[in-house]
């Protein structure tokens, strides 16, 4: 197993670095300057001048990427333009919350999604295969900036069971952090679970024709033994690859939900960096994020090796 895992980093160290200057280069082909935007209204060519020389901006693009990677191997990845705070603490600060979100919405994606999925495959062709459908394409269909606006007029507005908006951390109020975060996670949780039952139904209609599922239904086992025991073990392979992928698409595509609940996460910490042309922000949330995708990527070929003998007994 040791040697599985070397190898995957031997994939995933260059694809980081591959990943990393893309970054940069992107960043700084984005129209705009930072330094005006620090400089605000009254653009004084002194002040513009000593900001550029501060920051490298001046510096050859090479340069600058560099003396970047150098630093964020370091552990260093610059100072915002903005709050004038190193990017790492913001990043400290930013990516708990959003993690709890993303969570959050995976744990509602399993409770809703996957049942669904493996009783769609078992009763296939039945009422309860085309509603569990119908409402999976409908959790695809809706965006989720306007079920989060509907959700929060008839929860919060009409009901008033939960807040609109706003986060409360877990380690200060763990019941009210719950509440700010129910609805936000339920938001996103819906969408990937209509994701997760189209996949978990897909794989248990691939593995309830398998012969062995045949045999087990032969030498007289419950419905539910061959289900779960048997069928579902196996459907759960490419269920942990999509898992894997739509945990770090939260990572980074939560944007529009944290704005709508007025979430501080990584999505209003990027959205704001854009804005201002903070470069350092915007670098480091991205390469963060990258590195987040490849450490879930390489949790999940773990899990599945685990879960997959033949890939044991190959190597």
């Amino acid at each position: 197993m040791l040697s599985y895992i070397l190898r995957r980093l031997a994939i995933a160290i260059p694809t980081l670095i591959l990943v990393s200057m893309f970054i940069f280069t992107l960043q700084k082909i984005l129209p705009g300057d930072p330094a005006i935007a620090l400089a605000g209204e009254e653009r004084d060519p002194a002040a513009l001048e000593f900001i550029r020389e501060k920051y490298k901006l001046n510096d050859p693009v090479y340069e600058q990427y560099l003396a970047w990677a150098g630093s964020a191997l370091k552990g260093d990845l610059g100072i915002s333009l903005r709050t004038n705070q190193p990017v790492t603490e913001l990043i400290g600060q930013k990516l708990p919350v959003t993690i709890q979100l993303a969570v959050m919405a995976i744990i509602i994606a399993f409770i809703i999604g996957i049942p669904m999925g493996v009783l769609s495959a078992v009763k296939k062709g039945t009422v309860f295969d085309y509603i569990a459908n119908i409402v999976a394409l409908s959790g695809l269909s809706i965006p989720n900036f306007w079920l989060g606006i509907m959700l929060i007029l008839l929860v919060s507005v009409n009901l008033g069971w939960l807040p609109a908006s706003g986060y409360v951390s877990p380690f200060i109020d763990p019941l009210h952090s719950l509440e700010t975060m129910l609805m936000p996670a339920f938001v996103l949780g819906t969408a990937l679970a209509a994701t997760l039952m189209r996949h978990t139904r897909s794989a248990m209609l691939g593995v309830l024709r398998a012969d062995y599922v045949r045999t087990a239904r032969s030498k007289g086992l419950g419905e539910t033994v061959v289900v779960i025991k048997h069928a579902f073990r196996n459907a759960l392979l490419p269920i942990v690859t999509m898992t894997a992928l739509l945990f770090g698409e939260l990572l980074a595509g939560a944007v529009l939900t944290e704005q709508i609940f007025t979430i501080p996460g990584f999505g209003k910490l990027i959205v704001d960096a854009v804005f201002t042309r903070d470069y350092a922000v915007v670098q480091g949330v991205v390469l963060c994020t990258a590195v987040g995708y490849l450490v879930i990527n390489l949790v999940a070929d773990i899990v599945y090796f685990l879960l997959n003998p033949r890939m044991r007994s190959v190597l």
